[in-house]
């Protein structure tokens, strides 16, 4: 979607003259992202070849947080400022834990930084500003609907993730501003809920900026934090009001060599039953780190069976990033 085609509604924008800090001046710390993944990199077929959405600058040097999935495997990363300017980029690193993505500017950008949040803020009920590339027409007044736990589908899972309403239309990698100017977090995706009156509800789930500051020195070391990757089985799973399913598996990976199909349920992984996506998470993690081999009990037309899996580093399937 070209920034020009779309703006966000006037009543729906902020009120600078309700906010605690200059919001022209903090929305210049967001620039647009443009990633160039190769045709044969292992997030190609799920993810495309050609992502964009919006970075923080986060320090005056010219380091940008986003949300880890427009950068991964990237090949060639093209940064957009407030007032045109095309600056290019270099993937610095991806934690797949917290799901945050770092850009280093390979050119000045000369763009304000924000303060990154490292407290509990914020909380539910909170007023704050959610805001991709393009200054204030794309800029949103929003609400923290809510602090609670995560579970995705492709193994990963927080804690605490914030959900705010209503959702941004373009929330990769946005900038969930507070009220005093802080940076509360990077937007990650866009999920529907039914409220208590069974009406569909629009919310972002944005990854906590607090998660940022524990693992930011190592990811500019290492590319990654600095401690054993966690198990990996390459499982894409969802959840019904009988447990977890196996939606899908990755080619070639740990769950598809150890002969798991689409369709399985997930009972148990060791002694542990399973009834929840994020029990299921909890329980791959708690085995050990990568490498290690987990027993995965399933149920397969209704009789269960045995399977072990070895698990690896995820990023054994990756590409990784190249500087030019």
């Amino acid at each position: 979607m070209a920034t020009s085609e779309w703006e966000i509604p006037n009543e729906l924008q902020p009120n600078p003259a309700e906010l605690g800090f200059d919001l022209d001046r903090a929305l210049r710390s967001i620039v647009a992202v443009k990633a160039m993944v190769p045709a044969d990199a292992f997030t190609a077929q799920t993810l495309g070849t050609e992502r964009i959405g919006s970075g923080v600058v986060i320090r005056p040097d010219g380091l940008i947080a986003t949300i880890g999935y427009i950068v991964t495997e990237a090949e060639t990363i093209w940064l957009t400022t407030h007032d045109g300017r095309v600056v290019q980029g270099h993937a610095l690193g991806h934690d797949f834990e917290t799901g945050f993505g770092l850009i280093q500017a390979l050119g000045r950008l000369d763009l304000p930084a924000l303060p990154v949040e490292t407290g509990e803020a914020p909380q539910p009920g909170d007023t704050a500003v959610l805001a991709s590339a393009g200054g204030r027409k794309h800029a949103l007044r929003c609400t923290v609907a809510a602090r609670q736990e995560f579970a995705g589908y492709w193994e990963y899972m927080l804690e605490e993730a914030i959900f705010t309403a209503p959702a941004h239309p373009s929330w990769g990698g946005a900038g969930l501003i507070g009220g005093d100017g802080r940076l509360l977090g990077i937007g990650s995706l866009v999920m529907q809920q039914q409220d208590g009156k069974g009406k569909r509800v629009d919310l972002n789930m944005v990854v906590p900026a607090s998660l940022l500051p524990p693992v930011l020195e190592d990811m500019l070391a290492y590319g990654r934090p600095n401690r054993p990757a966690r198990p990996w089985l390459g499982l894409y799973a969802t959840e019904d009001e009988k447990g977890v399913i196996a939606s899908s598996m990755a080619r070639g990976g740990p769950a598809q060599k150890a002969g798991l199909q689409e369709g399985d349920r997930v009972l148990a992984v060791g002694g542990t039953r399973i009834s929840d996506l994020a029990g299921l998470w909890r329980a791959v993690w708690a085995s050990g780190s990568a490498g290690t081999r987990l027993r995965l009990t399933i149920g397969r037309e209704a009789s269960p069976r045995e399977l072990v899996v070895t698990s690896i580093d995820r990023r054994a399937f990756l590409k990784a990033p190249r500087l030019h």
